[in-house]
């Protein structure tokens, strides 16, 4: 048989509609590890997720317990029947977890942008048909380097693919922890349209009160399920505690989420609608960035008693200003009217 192409991957058979697979960001005792598991277990979750080696942007923090960490995952496997997940991301990590017998391997972000780890993953996995591989975006919105990174598991003989969404690192203050980009993943679909693709709603947002609305639009925009990170005690976790909820939370979510039969019309309206929400909110965080930036200039003008009001500062800028909108096929009126305002509240700010 020839190398499948994404666009022959079928959908993964793991219970649950939608998929939900929950656990803590870290499994960090053998005890809070079942625990969580019972927990969700107890709720009607099927797949238990728990980190065992983190990769941590800073030397120094919680990098997961290791291989002990995968006893505790047979236990959970052993005393609720779920199956289990956790991230790989060096051949070891996958040698071990395959001996371990763990269900389902996860590659994340920072791993998947790289195509020399993503081979050696993929040599690790061949011959293991047993296995189901999840790939997690890449750290960058490149569609091609996620599918490359897919396509190289795929090449290995593993037939068992699916993607997860957990959005993209964005410079500077924004509502999300990860930029969704909603596009891309359904950019994915449109190229794999018989792929599972799950979305982490833990990580695009980094806060819990955002785990519900992104989970809704998920689901809105036809993912087939959801990676969501859950543990015990999520204020005292030794990871992402801020992103983290409980499990009576969500059971709470499950049971509000709202699945709605759309069709591919009004899926692609929902992904407009949702890309219109997201500039909204890139428009705000610039906006934001912005007038920080205006009131350091007060600031300055005052240390150095300079006047506030430039003049000729000002036209120079809404000249610059319009030629560029020009550019971009705005119209030259309502550029105008948007740098005047923008003005207006550059000016007060500096004056408060």
């Amino acid at each position: 048989m020839g190398t499948l192409s994404i666009q022959d991957i079928q959908p993964l058979d793991i219970d649950g509609s939608p998929i939900i697979i929950a656990g803590p960001c870290s499994a960090e005792t053998e005890q809070q590890t079942l625990d969580a598991a019972l927990a969700l277990s107890a709720i009607g979750v099927k797949v238990f997720r728990a980190g065992i080696w983190k990769p941590r942007t800073m030397p120094g923090g919680f990098e997961g317990v290791g291989d002990k960490g995968l006893e505790w995952l047979q236990l959970v496997k052993r005393e609720t029947g779920m199956l289990t997940a956790t991230e790989v991301a060096t051949v070891e990590h996958v040698n071990a977890a395959l001996a371990a017998g763990i269900d389902i391997l996860w590659i994340g972000a920072r791993t998947s942008a790289n195509p020399f780890a993503m081979q050696d993953i993929a040599n690790a996995v061949h011959g293991h048909d047993e296995i189901t591989v999840l790939v997690k975006n890449p750290v960058n919105p490149d569609l091609e380097l996620w599918i490359g990174a897919i396509q190289r598991i795929l090449n290995a003989g593993v037939t068992r693919v699916g993607a997860v969404h957990r959005g993209f690192s964005a410079a500077g203050e924004h509502l999300y922890r990860n930029e969704p980009q909603w596009h891309i993943p359904f950019d994915l679909r449109r190229m794999a349209p018989g792929m599972t693709i799950l979305c982490d709603p833990s990580h695009i947002g980094g806060r819990r009160e955002l785990v519900e609305p992104l989970s809704q639009q998920a689901l809105d925009m036809g993912f087939d399920g959801l990676m969501i990170e859950t543990h015990c005690d999520p204020d005292q976790a030794l990871s992402d505690s801020a992103q983290q909820i409980t499990p009576e939370e969500l059971k709470s979510i499950k049971d509000r989420l709202v699945i709605r039969s759309g069709t591919p019309v009004e899926d692609e309206l929902a992904l407009l609608r949702q890309q219109i929400d997201d500039c909204d909110h890139e428009l705000l965080a610039v906006l934001a960035r912005r007038m920080k930036v205006s009131r350091e200039i007060g600031q300055f003008k005052k240390t150095h008693n300079l006047r506030v009001m430039q003049p000729q500062r000002y036209q120079n800028v809404l000249k610059n200003r319009l030629a560029e909108g020009e550019r971009l096929a705005l119209d030259p009126d309502f550029v105008k009217r948007v740098m005047q305002a923008i003005h207006e509240e550059s000016v007060r700010q500096q004056l408060d």
